[in-house]
C-alpha cells in the first residue's frame, strides 16, 4: 500500500491527476456531458494518497495530532462524492497534493557531511613497539602508546609530543588559519596535519575516543536534534475539522438542505493555508540562488526569520583563511625592500607556511631574492643562511639573541605592538645588526564591518566565535564592529557556545571549516562559506553562500523576514476567504462546484503573493 501510496501522490501521477480533472470542466462546458466522469481518475489518483495519511496518522499519531488536513479534505472529497458533484471532490484533492508536493520539494536535504567527515579519519597509526614501526588500526591505539607522525601524515589520536618539533595544521579541530608550531610536551589532536617534522607521540586516548571521532559524533547527535518542522495546515487542522464538521452539521439540521453541508465542507478545506508556505518559500529559494545563495530547506528559511543572534567563525568567514605580509617596519637606514628580500632569500629552503608567505610577497613585488648556503632551521625558532651580504638570521627575538644578535627596544616594541593586534611578528638580523619587524595576519574580508552594521541595523546582534587566541580575535572583533567575543574555542566549545545562546534567541552560525560543522548543525540555522569552505561545513548548514560574499548574510536575513511576512498575509488572506465562502455556503449561494472555484481562487491569490516575493528588490 505504502508502494502504491508513493507511486500516485508523486509528480508525474498528480501532473495526470491536474490534466483529467481539468477535461472533466472544459468537456460538459463544450457539448460533452460525459466528459465529467473523467474527475473520477483525479479523485483515485489524489484520493487514495490523502486516505492513506488520514488513517496513518489517526492510528499512529497521539492525541489531538490524529485530526489533520488531510483528514478534513478526505471528508470533504466522500461527502462531495455522496451528492454527486465529482469535480469538486478532484479538485480539492489535487491542489491538496500539490501543495504537499510543492513543500516536500523545498524540504529535501543533503546528508552526505557525516559521510565526508568520517572519511577525514586516519585508518592506521605508526605504533613504537621496542624502537620498530608497527602499523597497526588508528581505533586499536590505547593510551600510553607511542606512536610516530611523519611529515605530511594526519595525526590519528589525541596526545602529548615526546621527540621531535614540527608545525601542525590544526584547522580541522580549531579553525586557525595558521599551523602551530609544537614541540616536546605539547598536546596534539587527532586529525590535525603534520607540516614539517617527524614526531612521536604519546597516546592520551584510545582511537574511538579520539577529538575528530568526538567530532564527528558531535555532527551526527546535531543532525539527530533536528526535529522536522510541523507543517502549518495540520496544526490548524486540529480545530478546523471539528469546526467545519459543527458548521456543516449545523447548516445541515437547520436548513435540511445537505447541498450546503457539503458546500461547507468543501470551502473549509485549507487548500490555500497548505499552499501558503510552499509557494512562499519556493519564490525565497529562487530569488536567493540568483544571488548565490542555497537555502537547502522551506524549515531553514523560515527560522532565519526568528534569528535575532548571529554566530561568525573568524577563518575563512570573516577573513579570507589567506596569510598575507601585513606590516614591514624596518629599522635604521635599511630600506623596506631590502628587508623583505634578505628575510625571502633566509626563508626560500624553508618549508614552514610563515616563512613561503614571505618569499611568495617578495617574488610579487619583484625583489631580487639573493642566493643563498648554510642553510638552517629550528622549528619554532627561526632561519639562518649566509648570503653574499653575510648571515642572515629571521626568527623570533629568543632566536636572534641565541645567535649572538643583539635586539634593541624599538624592535621588541613593535613585535609587541603587532602581537598584540592577533598578528604574528618575526625579526630579521644581518650579520649582528637587527634589520627590522616583520608581521604577518590573515586578511580581513573588506565587506566584514559594513556586514555587521548592516546586520545591527535590522536589530540583530552579532558575536565572534574563533578557534583562536583571544588577542587576535579581540582585534579582528574591534576591526569589524563586534562588542560580543568567545576565543579559544574547540569544536565542542562551539556548541555549547551556541546552546548558550539560544536560550536567549533563535541562533544563526555562519562558518566555513570542518570543526563549524558541529556548531552549523547545533544553531537554528547553519550557514557555510560555500565556495571556500570544507564539503562538510556546506553539506551540515542548512544555507550555503556559494560565492562566499558576505554581503549575502543581511540579504538572507532581509529575504526570510520578507518570506514570512509573505506566509502571514498569504495565512490571513486564506482564512479571512474561507471565512466569507462558509458565510455564502451557509446563506445557500454557493454549491460544491462554486465554492470548489471561490477556495481556488483563494489559493491562486497565495501563488500571486508568493511571485511578489519573488521579484521584490532588496535594497541594503
Amino acid at each position: 500500500m505504502k508502494k502504491l501510496n508513493d507511486f500516485l501522490a508523486g509528480w508525474p501521477m498528480t501532473a495526470v491527476a491536474g490534466v483529467f480533472l481539468l477535461l472533466s470542466f472544459i468537456l460538459p462546458r463544450t457539448g460533452h456531458p460525459g466528459g465529467e466522469y473523467l474527475a473520477w481518475i483525479c479523485v483515485v489518483i489524489c484520493g487514495i494518497p490523502l486516505g492513506y495519511l488520514s488513517v496513518w496518522r489517526l492510528i499512529h499519531n497521539k492525541g489531538i495530532s490524529k485530526i489533520s488536513s488531510a483528514l478534513l479534505i478526505t471528508a470533504a472529497m466522500i461527502a462531495a462524492l455522496c451528492i454527486g458533484d465529482l469535480f469538486a471532490a478532484g479538485e480539492v484533492g489535487f491542489i491538496m497534493e500539490l501543495g504537499a508536493l510543492l513543500e516536500d520539494m523545498t524540504t529535501e536535504r543533503a546528508k552526505k557531511g557525516l559521510k565526508n567527515l568520517i572519511s577525514l579519519t586516519p585508518r592506521t597509526a605508526r605504533k613504537i613497539i621496542e624502537g620498530r614501526e608497527e602499523t597497526v588500526p588508528a581505533e586499536e591505539v590505547m593510551p600510553g602508546d607511542v606512536i610516530r607522525v611523519l611529515p605530511g601524515e594526519t595525526v590519528p589520536v589525541d596526545g602529548v609530543i615526546l621527540r621531535g618539533e614540527t608545525a601542525l595544521d590544526q584547522s580541522v579541530m580549531t579553525g586557525e588559519s595558521l599551523p602551530v608550531d609544537k614541540a616536546p610536551g605539547d598536546e596534539v589532536f587527532s586529525g590535525s596535519v603534520n607540516r614539517f617534522g617527524s614526531v612521536d607521540l604519546q597516546a592520551s586516548r584510545r582511537g574511538e575516543d579520539s577529538s575528530l571521532q568526538r567530532l564527528i559524533r558531535l555532527v551526527s547527535e546535531a543532525e539527530k536534534d533536528q526535529a522536522p518542522t510541523q507543517r502549518i495546515a495540520d496544526k490548524w487542522a486540529s480545530w478546523l475539522v471539528p469546526v467545519a464538521l459543527a458548521i456543516a452539521l449545523g447548516a445541515w439540521f437547520v436548513t435540511g438542505d445537505v447541498v450546503r453541508a457539503v458546500t461547507v465542507m468543501v470551502v473549509f478545506c485549507p487548500c490555500a493555508l497548505v499552499l501558503a508556505t510552499p509557494t512562499a518559500v519556493i519564490a525565497a529559494i529562487g530569488q536567493a540562488a540568483k544571488h548565490g545563495v542555497v537555502i537547502k530547506s522551506g524549515a531553514a528559511l523560515e527560522r532565519m526569520g526568528a534569528v535575532d543572534i548571529i554566530a561568525f567563525d573568524k577563518t575563512g568567514t570573516l577573513t579570507r583563511g589567506e596569510l598575507q605580509l601585513s606590516d614591514v617596519r624596518p629599522l635604521g637606514s635599511v630600506s623596506r625592500e631590502k628587508l623583505v628580500a634578505l628575510s625571502a632569500a633566509a626563508e626560500s629552503r624553508s618549508e614552514h607556511p610563515l616563512g613561503r608567505t614571505i618569499l611568495c610577497c617578495a617574488r610579487e613585488e619583484g625583489l631580487a631574492v639573493p642566493e643563498i648556503s648554510d642553510f638552517s632551521m629550528r622549528a619554532g625558532r627561526g632561519v639562518t643562511a649566509v648570503t653574499e651580504e653575510g648571515k642572515v638570521t629571521v626568527g623570533s627575538e629568543d632566536f636572534l639573541l641565541e645567535n649572538g644578535v643583539p635586539v634593541p627596544e624599538e624592535a621588541l616594541s613593535a613585535a609587541r605592538e603587532l602581537r598584540a593586534q592577533g598578528k604574528v611578528a618575526v625579526l630579521a638580523a644581518r650579520e649582528d645588526e637587527t634589520l627590522g619587524v616583520l608581521a604577518l595576519s590573515d586578511v580581513l574580508r573588506p565587506e566584514a564591518a559594513e556586514v555587521i552594521a548592516g546586520l545591527k541595523a535590522m536589530k540583530v546582534k552579532t558575536v565572534l566565535l574563533t578557534g583562536d587566541n583571544e588577542k587576535t580575535a579581540e582585534h579582528l572583533a574591534a576591526a569589524v564592529g563586534m562588542t560580543r567575543v568567545r576565543a579559544g574555542l574547540l569544536p565542542e566549545d562551539k556548541v555549547e557556545a551556541v546552546k548558550a545562546f539560544r536560550d536567549s534567541g533563535a541562533v544563526c552560525m555562519v562558518g566555513d571549516g570542518v570543526n563549524d560543522a558541529p556548531a552549523l548543525k547545533a544553531a537554528d540555522v547553519g550557514v557555510a562559506m560555500g565556495a571556500m569552505g570544507s564539503d562538510i561545513a556546506v553539506e551540515a548548514a542548512d544555507v550555503a553562500l556559494m560565492t562566499d560574499d558576505l554581503t549575502r548574510i543581511p540579504y538572507l536575513k532581509w529575504l526570510s523576514n520578507a518570506a514570512v511576512r509573505t506566509i502571514r498575509t498569504a495565512i490571513t488572506l486564506s482564512m479571512c476567504i474561507n471565512a466569507a465562502a462558509v458565510t455564502l455556503s451557509v446563506a445557500g449561494a454557493l454549491t460544491p462546484t462554486t465554492g470548489a472555484l471561490v477556495h481556488n481562487a483563494g489559493s491562486c491569490l497565495v501563488v500571486l503573493l508568493a511571485a511578489l516575493l519573488y521579484d521584490r528588490k532588496y535594497k541594503p
